[in-house]
């Protein structure tokens, strides 16, 4: 297909989609650090990122293309913008803000409107506070070690077709990760520890703070109410919801895609930053090959991950919401949309308006 052979030469959704859930779920990024960035010094070298913006490359390459991704883009409801002011006759005016979670410069720099909402609010929320705990959140999953390992006596390997083990293995060899110290873990806890850039994880492992923790310490270190939206074990069930099968086969291709999970990455940070929330799927959905399963997964991915997710974190936010003067953070992917938090929150009475 010439239009996926255009971006990342036809890799298959499942990998595009694991790797985008690695910038949105809190719960994951956090687990990249303990698994991972343990026993690292703390004073490692932070490399250089090396990816690059892959619409940027795409609008020189196929201009035609690049027009329509950004036409579906442009159609997307509430598509642009990170801040939006929620207001409800009675009600003090509160912000909704989207995140991205990862600790690059770009991302954890406030704009001076984020700014100033998130210093005016007497209660922040994040996605989920219990990451604010370890021991209480590493407590929590061990009452539910399937979310996280196989616990049926298989192994990731024993899943895999011996062609397909054989890559993993290979790809984690290359990355220092030895193949027996990871058999029994998840697909997408292997995926979570092999999606970052370099530069990302050894931020990480240095100690440097994704936006949604550094938000939550500085609403603590301000004295304000601190409160969030969905548990530990709720992310990681929406993740486990979806058929092992998709998240094998996304395994082995996001392995496929080496070093292009940078340019991924760098996309994604690009898109952001310029508050094109309604870019993200469009543009990602251009690589999607001619594959019925691959398109029915990316459907049960955007279901679980998504779309009941944001049900959730609408519910839980209109007591918070009545209460006034909040300023609520999350993934910026649950912003747009018809089924956008955004959206539900204005079939729950509210305004939603765009502030940046």
């Amino acid at each position: 297909m010439k239009r996926a052979l255009a971006i990342v030469d036809r890799a298959a959704l499942p990998a595009l989609v694991l790797v985008v859930a690695l910038h949105m779920l809190f719960l994951l990024s956090f687990l990249v650090i303990s698994l991972v960035a343990m026993g690292r010094a703390q004073a490692e070298d932070v490399p250089a990122c090396t990816g690059t913006d892959m619409l940027a490359a795409l609008e020189k390459r196929d201009p035609g293309l690049a027009a329509r991704i950004g036409a579906e883009a442009a159609a997307t409801l509430n598509g642009k913008g990170l801040l939006w002011r929620i207001d409800k006759p009675g009600h003090e005016p509160s912000f909704l803000f989207g995140t991205m979670h990862m600790t690059d410069p770009r991302v954890v720099s406030l704009t001076p409107a984020a700014e100033q909402a998130f210093d005016a609010a007497a209660t922040v929320v994040i996605e989920t506070t219990e990451i604010l705990d370890p021991a209480k959140m590493m407590a929590g999953l061990m009452r539910e070690p399937d979310l996280t390992m196989f616990t049926d006596g298989t192994t990731l390997m024993s899943r895999l077709s011996p062609q397909d083990a054989a890559i993993v293995a290979d790809a984690l060899q290359a990355r220092g990760i030895p193949p027996e110290s990871v058999s029994k873990m998840k697909p997408w806890m292997l995926a979570a520890m092999v999606t970052l850039p370099a530069c990302e994880l050894a931020r990480k492992a240095s100690g440097a703070p994704i936006l949604d923790i550094k938000l939550a310490e500085d609403a603590q270190a301000a004295g304000k109410k601190l409160e969030g939206l969905e548990t530990v074990a709720d992310q990681l069930r929406a993740m486990a919801s979806l058929p092992i099968d998709f998240h094998m086969k996304g395994l082995v291709q996001t392995l496929k895609l080496g070093d292009r999970i940078d340019d991924i990455t760098e996309t994604m940070i690009v898109l952001y930053k310029n508050g094109d929330t309604g870019m993200f799927w469009p543009l990602f959905r251009a690589v999607l090959p001619d594959d019925d399963d691959d398109e029915a997964g990316y459907a049960a991915f955007e279901e679980a991950m998504i779309t009941a997710r944001n049900k959730v974190m609408a519910d839980r936010a209109e007591p918070i919401l009545a209460r006034g003067n909040a300023f609520i953070a999350v993934g910026a992917m649950h912003l747009p949309g018809p089924k956008g938090l955004i959206e539900l929150l204005r079939r729950q009475g509210f305004t939603a308006t765009s502030v940046d």
